[in-house]
């Protein structure tokens, strides 16, 4: 019987783990069903708007590189 493929692989484990570091997070857990969840720690203050036109979120310097190396294409 042949094996089934893996929900995460350890690749995208190590993924995870390092732009979880990179970010700041105090945990990464992952279930049964391949989820990845990543804990930030309550220790960073939310940016407050200066005006009701001033509410774009931007990602992080870390999470702008995360998102840069798994693109596709």
């Amino acid at each position: 019987m042949p094996r089934r493929p893996a929900k995460v692989t350890q690749a995208d484990i190590a993924r995870a783990v390092r732009a979880a570091k990179e970010a700041g997070a105090s945990a990464v857990t992952i279930d049964g069903e391949g989820v990845i969840r990543i804990a930030l720690t309550a220790s960073t203050l939310p940016i407050q708007p200066t005006n009701q036109f001033d509410c774009e979120w931007t990602p992080s310097e870390p999470l702008q590189r995360f998102l840069k190396r798994t693109e596709s294409g």
